[in-house]
């Protein structure tokens, strides 16, 4: 007959050494379900033990005689294998170190906003490290204008590089807003080169944070009759575009000389 043990320890690894120890049986000789997946925790809080089921052979009791009954010889099939649980798609086996960081800190972020994401990481151009998040509830992830996506890239780059000897930096999207935004600041800045070419004056734009500043000052660097320049204090420090007039040849006659 099939019997089953449930253990608990802190990684799945470990629980399954526990049960095969007590049962005295090796681990082929039993299946195992995974109940529950170990949870590292955020910032070490909150941390969930792992907890296996492991199924076994084990021989079957003796009948008292009074209660035995005769039945029909049947053909006994196989127990099916106890299906194991589904679980969020780990992380890849070969990941290193630096990537690891970053999932364990998302998930956990993650998990305790309350929003399923899958955390897709790779590397970026200029050597930093591109993460995506795609899924449902992106937009509690983004916020107002970027802001909470901003955050929580803020507070990725603090935690993984705290401590460590190199910097490394990390750029977190979602949805592909963050070049989405690119898009619409450009527009935005190009509008804003225009009025202030048509109407020959200087054109405050809206308060953002200091990337955003950066991608309109890089738009308009080579805008011909326009100039930018930040003013103000974070959080309200805006991007100013100002016309600038065309400089016109010198009347001043030019000399000559004669052969």
């Amino acid at each position: 007959m099939i019997k089953s043990l449930e253990k608990t320890a802190r990684t799945e690894d470990e629980a399954i050494a526990a049960a095969l120890a007590e049962l005295g049986l090796d681990r082929d000789d039993v299946s195992v379900e995974i109940v529950e997946r170990a949870k590292a925790g955020f910032l070490g809080i909150g941390a969930v033990p792992a907890v296996v089921r492991v199924s076994y052979e084990a021989p079957d009791e003796p009948v008292p005689a009074a209660e035995k009954t005769p039945a029909p010889a049947v053909e006994r099939k196989p127990a099916p294998a106890p299906v194991e649980a589904k679980a969020p798609a780990a992380a890849p086996v070969d990941e290193n170190a630096d990537y690891a960081a970053i999932r364990s800190f998302l998930s956990g972020l993650l998990e305790r906003m309350n929003v399923t994401a899958d955390i897709e990481i790779g590397p970026r151009d200029n050597g930093g490290i591109n993460v995506t998040l795609s899924g449902s509830g992106m937009g509690a992830i983004i916020g107002r204008r970027g802001e909470t996506l901003d955050a929580i890239q803020h507070l990725t780059n603090y935690v993984v590089n705290r401590g460590s000897d190199k910097h490394m930096h990390i750029s977190v999207d979602a949805e592909n807003y963050r070049s989405k935004r690119e898009e619409s600041l450009v527009r935005l800045a190009e509008k804003m080169a225009e009025k202030a070419i048509k109407y020959k004056r200087s054109m405050a734009l809206e308060p953002m944070n200091s990337y955003e500043r950066h991608v309109i000052h890089t738009a308009l660097q080579n805008y011909e009759g326009v100039t930018t320049s930040s003013t103000g204090v974070e959080p309200n420090r805006r991007v100013v575009v100002s016309y600038v007039k065309p400089e016109t040849p010198s009347n001043k006659p030019q000399s000559r000389e004669w052969a």
